[in-house]
């Protein structure tokens, strides 16, 4: 077992809840954990995974409020530049954009609500993850950090 996945089974006992989401809004969506580990800590995430087209252009929008320590994942099937865009999303947020090993290539941290400006990847990955704005600087996620969604 890797050490993000003992992590994992370490952390699970104490996270507190997360259900702050409207469920209304999301209830179409799949759910999986994922993990991200820093140098100092990991972190368990409670994640929407966004795999349809509709789910991938519905995305976070409308959501008023995520819990602490949710999420929503964008992933792709294969390495490709990726962009997103924050229009009708209502609450700022971290981008991080995953490499095909797992880990963080860029962050675009605290994005601006509403905005239609494009938000870049800057290289090829397999996946996007939106957390509450300021959630990486709060618990220090940086570029080469490792995420994984936990089986």
């Amino acid at each position: 077992m890797t050490r993000i996945g003992l992590a994992a089974i370490a952390l699970l006992g104490t996270v507190a809840a997360w259900g702050a989401a409207p469920a209304h809004l999301l209830q179409d969506f799949a759910r999986a954990q994922g993990m991200i580990e820093t140098r100092r800590a990991c972190h368990l995430l409670d994640l929407y995974l966004a795999l349809t087209p509709a789910q991938r252009a519905q995305g976070l929008m409308h959501v008023r409020e995520l819990g602490q320590y949710e999420g929503m994942l964008f992933p792709s099937p294969a390495p490709a530049p990726a962009t997103m865009w924050m229009k009708n999303t209502l609450i700022p947020l971290d981008m991080l954009f995953i490499r095909e090993d797992g880990t963080i290539a860029r962050i675009a941290a605290r994005t601006t609500p509403l905005s239609e400006e494009t938000i870049d990847s800057g290289e090829p990955v397999t996946a996007v993850l939106e957390l509450n704005g300021g959630f990486a600087e709060r618990h220090a996620v940086a570029a080469g950090d490792r995420f994984a969604v936990l089986p």
